[in-house]
């Protein structure tokens, strides 16, 4: 966001959306879509432009567009003022300006099912906290849980012939992956939210099915009657919070278009070695093997592990097995868990 006037830049953020993804499938290369997608904001004081700019993969310009903000516009519908939904604090640990501000919606709970809702979302925020660092620093944080009703119980499950009428049309098969749980419907997501604090989003969908999905800047959607909720409300919003990558692999480099092995990913548990400075290279210990083998992982608990980022070869993470590529293991590695420090003083300090 700039300044019309004076060109000074007001505010600036990144962010990731399900496009593009999407736009690194198979079908992207025969099929012309488009995707809703939602930014947050400072509502500004006089007219601002607004520039939105995607990169590809290797950090090529791939599109961008500008718009001019003018907050006296009559077109601009004020919304929070009223029909706002249904919600509870769980956590409230300071002012809105000094804490961060997560919001978990209910998908796939008709209104007789809300105190089901409220238990499973108890249930995500002692699971959040469970971890280092967030464990330490759950004081910068404020957790409210929003009641989004649905027309049907559950959600959708395509592989199984399963529709259902929901808050927000989520469905499994995102992208024919079998329990990758995702919705299109973004706006729908804000403004369930409208008049309610919140700057990150967890989504619990109320299903036995496993799956779910992490969008960076975005939100988590995960399943919450599923025997790994807790693991995998984790691992999901080590994504959409975090910024964190997978770590795990297929041995066949399923999706290696999504990280070219000439350029360095952002994210910062992974890495293609093109610029190892900027990741983890000093939290290894002096001699750490390169490529670190996996039956030293006891003697290199932070090592450079070849395979993650769902490719076998090229791309490296940072341990053996943790909670990025594992969602039994009960820890983050040690340099997730500065990352996600660091992400929480760059909100609160």
């Amino acid at each position: 966001m700039k300044d019309v006037t004076s060109g000074k830049t007001i505010y600036t953020t990144s962010f990731s959306s399900l496009f593009q993804e999407w736009l690194e499938t198979d079908e992207a290369k025969e099929v012309v879509k488009g995707f809703e997608n939602t930014f947050l904001l400072p509502y500004p004081l006089k007219p601002t432009e607004v520039e939105i700019t995607l990169l590809d993969p290797r950090r090529n310009v791939r599109a961008s567009m500008k718009h001019i903000v003018r907050p006296d516009d009559v077109l601009i519908a004020q919304k929070g003022t009223s029909h706002i939904t249904p919600h509870k604090f769980l956590l409230q640990s300071g002012n809105l300006d000094q804490c961060i501000d997560v919001a978990i919606l209910a998908e796939g709970y008709t209104p007789e099912e809300m105190e089901i809702f409220y238990q499973d979302a108890n249930i995500a925020c002692e699971s959040l906290f469970a971890h280092e660092p967030s464990k330490s620093m759950k004081k910068r944080f404020n957790i409210v849980a929003a009641g989004s009703p649905s027309e049907d119980s559950g959600v959708s499950v395509p592989r199984l012939g399963d529709w259902k009428r929901t808050a927000f049309g989520s469905h499994f098969s995102t992208f024919y992956s079998d329990r990758y749980l995702t919705t299109p419907h973004v706006k729908a997501i804000h403004d369930a939210l409208a008049g309610i604090p919140y700057e990150h989003i967890i989504i619990l969908a109320n299903t036995e099915e496993y799956g779910g999905g992490g969008i960076y800047n975005s939100y988590t959607l995960t399943t919450a009657h599923h025997p790994m909720f807790r693991p995998v409300v984790v691992h999901e919003f080590g994504h959409s919070f975090d910024g964190l990558a997978d770590e795990y692999f297929y041995d066949n480099d399923v999706m290696t278009d999504t990280y070219p092995l000439d350029v360095e990913p952002w994210e910062q548990n992974i890495s293609t070695r093109i610029n190892f400075a900027s990741k983890w290279e000093d939290m290894l210990v002096k001699d750490t093997p390169i490529p670190t083998p996996t039956d030293a992982s006891a003697k290199y608990p932070v090592g450079v592990y070849e395979g993650g980022g769902y490719s076998a070869k090229g791309i490296y993470r940072p341990a053996d097995n943790y909670r990025m590529r594992t969602n039994g293991y009960p820890t983050f590695c040690p340099v997730c868990q500065r990352d996600i420090r660091r992400i929480i003083e760059f909100y609160t300090e």
